[in-house]
């Protein structure tokens, strides 16, 4: 049972990995660091219970931006586009990592949170189906979906599925 003091201790050691997570599931920095402050804002208010603090926590997350998407929240959009400096010539690596994250960034929630979860933080089916509150079934459907839908885009599933 964690208590209140351990809470930030938690926050300081645990926020740039859990940041990092919340980048993937949206794809958007800001995004990101709403989607990580309103899920530590929720594990404040339960955290004299938790058990496993960043297990949690992480699974606040992954609700937390599921509801999001469900409600189909509208983010602020910038006016004014700031361009991008190109990526240098040659670098290929940069290239095919920027397709990669492309591609997941098009497949729906929960099939993202899938493809974060299993292959990104490297969970089992298992965990990332108690983070889902959902059925190891679900998970290896979704997954299944998700890399099917990865194959239409070129040597994507390389990168994930050796």
């Amino acid at each position: 049972m964690a208590d209140r003091a351990s809470y930030e201790d938690f926050v300081l050691a645990r926020s740039d990995r859990l940041l990092r997570t919340a980048y993937l599931l949206t794809r958007d920095w800001g995004l990101a660091e709403d989607l990580l402050q309103e899920s530590l804002a929720k594990a404040w208010f339960a955290w004299p219970g938790v058990q496993e603090p960043e297990a949690y926590v992480r699974r606040v997350l992954v609700t937390t931006y599921t509801s999001w998407w469900r409600r189909r929240w509208r983010r602020e959009v910038p006016r004014d586009d700031i361009p991008d400096t190109p990526a240098p010539e040659g670098s290929g690596g940069l290239a095919e990592r920027e397709a990669l994250w492309q591609a997941i960034g098009r497949l729906p929630a929960r099939q993202r949170a899938v493809v974060v979860l299993r292959f990104y933080e490297d969970l089992p089916v298992a965990e990332v189906a108690r983070l889902m509150d959902c059925e190891p079934g679900t998970v290896k459907s979704q997954t299944a979906k998700a890399l099917a839908k990865l194959r239409v885009d070129d040597s994507i599933v390389k990168e994930l599925h050796p």
